[in-house]
């Protein structure tokens, strides 16, 4: 049984939950390195496996101590109060500093995505060629994802499910950027842009007194859409982390392997050099998401010349790194702590 959480241990599992939904906001980067890095990964994945069967029955049996207890809650729900609040401020903020530094939030996030390459790979005392496999394997599909067209936007509600599973990979999958997956499926505007508006404007009216919106056809299916994407993404949430629970108990090098080759190919998604490429209306104009950020649609990278800049944003590269070794040592200190 591990020790109560202190009160800087909770504010810390804040603090990685915002980062986990700050990653998570921008395409090519995935919230499960933070979770990687940060020394909590397995943790997240056993806690979301234990949303079964025994856990529905306690709460129906209206055991709620208990059934908070067995799913770990303490844990979760700190962290997804972290990512909820960083969905309406830190990933604002985040927009911000990506459209006025662009190269420089890049190269932290390279840096970090090649800090936690490190981070992975120094605990395989042996490699065997299964492992090689299995790295080249997750290179090859990171690799292959990074450098997909978009597809066409869908708005059938099975596809949508379907997107829903998909763009919580992001969370559970180190390396495996949700909202990229979004934009290549073309459903990144419907999703996260469209339909989270149709939500606020619904909210809005309601307040209001207005009820007309059950007379907008487009509104009603907005919101279908928004209802069937986030049943699909706690079901994909819940069921991919019992894979990953199966997979990391009985086949941990491996599956490990196959993550630090995603992360690995996710490099080409992260480059910071690169034009990004956002999604305009007929008209021309940007299109903005819920917070007022324009959507990005794709990026086109290039080989840098060596300027002022480029030396800044390689100084930022190491700042990177140097912040994934310093979320290491922290995560070692907390599970002796909690060993």
């Amino acid at each position: 049984m591990s020790k109560e959480r202190t009160l800087i241990d909770r504010i810390f599992l804040i603090l990685k939950g915002l980062a986990m939904g700050a990653a998570n906001k921008v395409p090519g980067v995935s919230g499960g390195v933070v979770a990687f890095v940060g020394g909590f990964y397995e943790e997240f994945i056993f806690s979301l496996q234990s949303v079964n069967g025994k856990a529905f029955k306690l709460l129906l049996n209206g055991r709620f101590k208990s059934f908070y207890r067995y799913i770990n809650g303490s844990f979760l729900s700190l962290l997804i109060l972290g990512m909820v609040v960083s969905y309406f401020s830190v990933s604002k903020i985040l927009d911000y500093l990506i459209s006025h530094y662009e190269l420089y939030v890049w190269s932290v996030f390279f840096g970090m995505i090649i800090g936690s390459i490190y981070y992975i790979s120094k605990d395989f005392k042996v490699w065997n060629l299964r492992m090689y496999i299995a790295l080249l394997l997750g290179i090859g599909i990171g690799i292959g994802i990074s450098f997909l067209d978009p597809a066409k936007e869908n708005d059938n509600l099975w596809f949508v499910f379907f997107c829903g599973m998909i763009s919580v990979s992001g969370m559970t999958l180190p390396g495996f950027s949700g909202s990229f997956i979004l934009i290549l499926l073309g459903n990144y505007v419907l999703l996260l842009v469209d339909s989270v508006n149709a939500l606020y404007d619904t909210f809005y009216e309601i307040l209001s007194g207005d009820f007309s919106f059950f007379d907008n056809p487009i509104r009603i299916r907005m919101l279908k859409v928004l209802s069937v994407f986030t049943f699909g993404s706690l079901t994909g949430l819940v069921s991919l982390s019992h894979i990953l629970n199966y997979v990391l108990k009985h086949y941990k090098n491996t599956t490990l392997s196959v993550l630090t080759g995603f992360i690995i190919g996710s490099l080409g998604m992260v480059w910071p050099w690169k034009k990004t490429i956002y999604k305009t209306s007929e008209d021309g104009t940007f299109l903005l998401d819920s917070l007022g950020g324009k959507v990005i649609e794709n990026y086109q990278r290039y080989i840098p010349q060596l300027t002022t800049d480029t030396y800044i944003a390689i100084g930022f590269i190491i700042l990177g790194i140097l912040v994934v070794l310093a979320l290491d040592w922290y995560g070692k200190r907390t599970k002796k702590e909690y060993a």
